[in-house]
């Protein structure tokens, strides 16, 4: 038979460890109440024994322990969805669609949708980069064997111009010998062609900040060519398409891109019996050459996008451009007295491959001719589709 003593002991020791477990238990309830006002406390993550519990409930008439836990639970959902529609209101999604394709999410502010050629410093603030910002581009297609050409040609240039050289052979650090050289942007890619290169690097988003771009090939003499005076020019007259005068004596192909001596502009002309189904088309007015174009901003824009990405010539281009203007005989012209001699060097087209017993050159310009062909139909074709798409009946021709 157990001492009284003993079981006195024994009860008291009972009693201390159940005191020690539920001054544990209210102290992590307490610890858990203190802690759902934190957001990464999740209630589902506890758990106690059902003994322990049971054992509250039975000391406590008051709140029980699943009341409290009931209670923090409805606390702790109703802090977490206050908590999501709080951030939802604080940062509500971004979705603008008058930005540009695949920007849409951005806020406006923070959208660059245009840039520029202009060459930056690797170091100090950024607002200091530059000291010029040349308000038009003029850009030749070379080959190395032509620097002497091109060194005289930039010459006519101002610092008003960024100067962009496509290098069709491969060759760009010779070019160096020439100081304008080292400020010049060079891009390079073995025999591609002007259009190709243009194309793929004067997007309109690119050239944005140019009033005026030229778009020239490499052979032009330019000894009677002044660039800021054919600016002013083609502002006073109301040019978006141009290119200067041609002398007569050496690479003419069309009246109308000859040289006229005593006048500032012209936009018409005539040309051979049969050749102009109307005086205001091509190649009797609203026309100019591909050799040595320059257009505006807005007519590059329209421009750009009809150049296909696979006829690299551009031959027939120089017939459609007057679709990117209107009225087009008005703004498409002549700078006569700013003229230029074309050179007729075949450098690009030795840069063909010779096939079947023909000479490069030859392939090269057979090309040509079948891109010219395929450009006219696949603009006939397109705006044979517009018109039917709109109930409209086709004229019988919009292309020359």
């Amino acid at each position: 038979m157990a001492k009284p003593g003993i079981l006195g002991r024994s009860a008291q020791r009972s009693n201390e460890g159940m005191r020690i477990i539920f001054s544990a238990v209210i102290g992590v309830m307490l610890g858990y109440l203190f802690g759902i006002s934190f957001p990464t406390v999740n209630i589902t993550k506890l758990h106690f024994p059902s003994s322990i519990i049971s054992y509250i409930e039975d000391r406590n008439s008051g709140i029980t322990t699943q009341t409290l836990l009931n209670h923090a639970w409805t606390s702790a959902a109703t802090h977490k969805k206050n908590n999501s529609a709080s951030n939802s209101d604080e940062i509500p999604k971004i979705y603008v669609p008058t930005n540009p394709k695949g920007a849409e999410r951005l806020p406006p502010g923070i959208v660059v949708s245009e840039t520029d050629l202009y060459l930056r410093r690797l170091w100090g603030e950024p607002s200091e980069d530059l000291t010029t910002k040349p308000r038009y581009l003029v850009t030749f297609t070379v080959g190395y064997s032509q620097k002497a050409n091109i060194d005289a040609a930039v010459k006519k240039f101002s610092d008003n111009f960024t100067i962009m050289l496509f290098h069709y052979d491969g060759r760009t650090t010779e070019w160096d010998e020439f100081e304008w050289s080292k400020r010049a942007v060079h891009v390079s890619v073995t025999k591609q062609t002007k259009w190709w290169y243009a194309k793929r690097f004067l997007h309109p988003d690119i050239v944005a900040r140019y009033d005026y771009i030229f778009i020239w090939d490499e052979d032009l003499g330019v000894e009677h060519f002044n660039a800021e005076a054919y600016i002013k020019l083609v502002r006073k007259h109301g040019l978006e398409i141009s290119q200067p005068g041609l002398e007569p004596d050496k690479g003419l192909t069309w009246q109308m891109t000859k040289r006229r001596g005593d006048q500032e502009v012209h936009k018409v002309t005539e040309e051979r019996p049969g050749w102009c189904s109307d005086p205001h088309l091509p190649p009797c007015a609203a026309f100019v050459e591909i050799m040595a174009t320059v257009f505006s901003r807005d007519a590059w824009r329209c421009v750009w996008h009809m150049i296909q990405n696979d006829l690299v010539h551009g031959w027939g281009l120089d017939f459609a451009l007057r679709k990117c203007v209107e009225p087009a005989h008005e703004k498409i012209g002549v700078v006569d007295s700013q003229w230029i001699v074309h050179q007729v060097i075949p450098s690009l087209g030795n840069q063909g491959k010779a096939e079947n017993g023909k000479a490069p050159w030859e392939g090269v310009r057979a090309r040509c001719r079948k891109e010219w062909g395929m450009f006219q139909t696949r603009l006939t074709d397109a705006e044979k589709a517009y018109y039917l798409e709109h109930g409209i009946t086709p004229p019988k021709s919009t292309v020359a």
